[in-house]
């Protein structure tokens, strides 16, 4: 939900932005994008719940992104970061991840929209469905999350034209869902070392994060019951206005969703 609510929120506040111009199909392109993307640096541990999207397939890649994230851990750490072996929260949680995920994505959408943007949609609409739909049979539900992700993309592209959502708003899409998991996981006991290689306080691997009282647990009360629930509202409301400045919801008439 939160890589649903920054994708609405950046669309809906630039109005006079060509991101925020977007037709409705290309908006829900980028709304699927970022939802899923939104799961896509917990890809460094083999045990997150984007790991299991897919069963053994993205169990695999998992494992594979876990140990290139632990040997540019350990290769880069200073004598002040932490002697843990730097598998999670590393290297994918970084704004270079998210650098390189949004240049890669529109590169590889623009070199052929044809078949791989219905790829990533599917990849991605996978990540979201298993993100909100976490405790869905957790252990045995590859099969469902495939069938899920595969009928999202076909409603999705039936309606939408593939040339209506540019590669370029695909690749901040993706950019964006990226940074709201940092934020969300900045907010939490650990941080989030998304500002690496900057050395910050002697170390290359600084977990940004605000004051202890401030934080929450990941997974606890407070997520679940507060902030969880105010996402949702925000997601909600924020999608509303930029559907509303694309001229999908006409029926509110004068009523802006977004006064500012």
């Amino acid at each position: 939900m939160s890589g649903l609510l920054a994708w609405a929120a950046v669309t809906a506040i630039a109005a006079d932005h060509p991101i925020g111009q977007l037709h409705p199909q290309g908006w829900v392109v980028g709304a699927v994008l970022a939802t899923g993307a939104a799961l896509l640096p917990d890809l460094d541990h083999p045990g997150s719940t984007v790991s299991r999207t897919f069963g053994p397939l993205t169990e695999g890649i998992s494992g594979g992104v876990s140990a290139v994230s632990s040997f540019v851990y350990r290769t880069t750490r200073t004598k002040r970061d932490s002697k843990r072996d730097g598998s999670h929260r590393g290297l994918t949680h970084t704004l270079v991840f998210a650098l390189f995920a949004t240049v890669g994505t529109t590169a590889i959408v623009q070199t052929s929209q044809k078949w791989v943007l219905p790829l990533l949609m599917f990849v991605f609409a996978g990540l979201a469905v298993r993100g909100i739909l976490n405790d869905w049979h957790p252990k045995q539900d590859a099969l469902l999350i495939t069938a899920a992700s595969a009928g999202i993309t076909w409603l999705c592209l039936s309606w939408t034209e593939r040339t209506a959502a540019s590669a370029a708003a695909c690749g901040v899409a993706v950019g964006i869902g990226c940074v709201a998991h940092y934020l969300g996981d900045a907010i939490t006991e650990q941080g989030c070392p998304m500002l690496w290689p900057i050395p910050l306080g002697g170390k290359t691997w600084y977990n940004v994060a605000p004051p202890k009282p401030m934080r929450m647990k990941t997974g606890g009360k407070v997520e679940m019951a507060v902030v969880g629930p105010i996402i949702t509202v925000l997601s909600v409301w924020l999608s509303a206005a930029a559907l509303q400045n694309a001229g999908v919801l006409p029926f509110l008439g004068g009523f802006d969703l977004l006064p500012i």
